[in-house]
């Protein structure tokens, strides 16, 4: 599993150097550094306000003491996060987003960008985070088996008066589970293309996507003592993705 990770790392690492505003929301009128980066900032701004807004009708968090956001890539999540919290985390597997993020972030002095190239959030202690937010990032993990483990990660640094939010796709097309355009990046890069030019050339890129269904999720939860607040869904299965949102204390 070690060794998907550090695949997975170099893969984000060349999304960071050719594309990285779109790598993160793939808007295609926004591809090819298309995006500008105060609009791309406050698409952040207003995502955490919509989830604030939720938290509050929920009644958590307690406090808004430390937040975490998980796998913030250049920081677009954790900048608007610290807006409402004493301190942010933004942690990412990328060095180059996490490179970016504290360019971009540098007049956020309560903002802390750390690379953590691990399957588990080690790195940080039990009961840790008033709240804990993952957006469109689980997804990309290599293996199911690794969404379950940072899921139960995020279980274990939430403090019990906490929230933690966190999107997972419950269910994906199969042509979009065969990731030709994926597999044939990794093959052209393997064979020494350049990132760049794959991507910019021939439209490829390595993002990947993966799926973990909303029955799973909630055992998985409820097994470690997570409390299922609120599930927001999306999207119409046949179609697109079906997205789902939870919304979980413990």
């Amino acid at each position: 599993m070690r060794r998907l990770l550090l695949v997975n790392k170099l893969e984000w690492d060349d999304l960071a150097t050719v594309d990285p505003f779109w790598s993160i929301l793939s808007d295609p009128t926004k591809r090819f550094s298309k995006w500008d980066v105060g609009e791309f900032f406050d698409t952040g701004k207003k995502e955490v306000e919509e989830i604030l807004d939720k938290a509050r009708s929920l009644g958590f968090p307690a406090v808004k003491g430390r937040a975490l956001d998980f796998g913030c890539g250049i920081g677009r999540v954790t900048r608007a996060l610290a807006r409402h919290f004493g301190e942010c985390h933004g942690v990412d597997i990328s060095e180059e987003m996490i490179s970016i993020a504290k360019r971009l972030n540098g007049d956020m002095s309560n903002c802390e960008f750390i690379v953590n190239v691990s399957d588990t959030l080690g790195i940080f202690p039990d009961n840790y985070f008033d709240m804990v937010y993952s957006n469109i990032v689980l997804q990309h993990l290599p293996h199911r088996n690794q969404i379950e483990l940072y899921i139960l990660e995020f279980i274990r640094v939430l403090v019990p008066t906490g929230l933690l939010v966190f999107q997972l796709p419950n269910w994906i097309p199969l042509r979009i589970r065969i990731q030709l355009r994926r597999r044939l990046y990794l093959l052209l890069r393997e064979l020494g293309a350049d990132a760049d030019f794959l991507y910019t050339r021939l439209g490829l890129h390595p993002i990947r996507m993966n799926f973990l269904g909303e029955r799973e999720v909630v055992t998985l939860l409820e097994g470690r003592g997570g409390r299922v607040l609120h599930m927001r869904r999306s999207g119409r299965e046949g179609k697109s993705f079906q997205n789902c949102t939870y919304f979980v204390s413990k």
